[in-house]
């Protein structure tokens, strides 16, 4: 996966997500982000831009095989259900979707990434790769059968 950071959150006074969120915007690049949350424990996401996920997404064959058992188990061990409310960092907000787990990360109404679990993130960069990597658009398929073409044979 691209780029490794931690960040430390302490919202609202540190702008660190803000930093990270625009470096993300620069490089295009997947990042490893830890938040560390005040009095929390720290989650591990994959921080894309907004783009990126429906990328691997068309690309991938069949949709990140769900996590059922550990969904089941994350919910027996929470008491209540997780805050809708949007969370601000600056000049981004982060909605958290309750399906799926991704969170959307918006500046002046407009979703510029996702942060998504790291396994899912790892699972859809690496399909979305391979089905590319077998996949050439009719012009480079005609000249690389044209290159075949005028191979000699191994025999000869």
């Amino acid at each position: 996966m691209g780029i490794r950071i931690d960040a430390e959150v302490s919202y609202p006074v540190n702008d660190e997500v803000e930093r990270v969120l625009g470096l993300a915007e620069a490089v295009g690049e997947p990042i490893t982000v830890t938040f560390v949350w005040e009095g929390g424990p720290s989650e591990h996401a994959v921080l894309v831009t907004a783009a990126t996920p429906a990328l691997w997404e068309h690309r991938s064959p069949t949709a990140y095989p769900p996590r059922v058992a550990a969904d089941r188990a994350e919910a027996e061990e929470k008491e209540e259900p997780e805050s809708a409310h949007p969370a601000e960092y600056g000049a981004f907000t982060l909605y958290r979707r309750r399906v799926g787990g991704r969170t959307a990360v918006v500046r002046d109404g407009v979703v510029v990434a996702e942060l998504l679990d790291p396994g899912e993130a790892h699972w859809l960069e690496e399909t979305a790769r391979n089905v590319r990597q077998g996949f050439m658009d009719p012009k480079q398929k005609a000249v690389f059968e044209e290159f075949l073409a005028r191979q000699a044979d191994r025999g000869e």
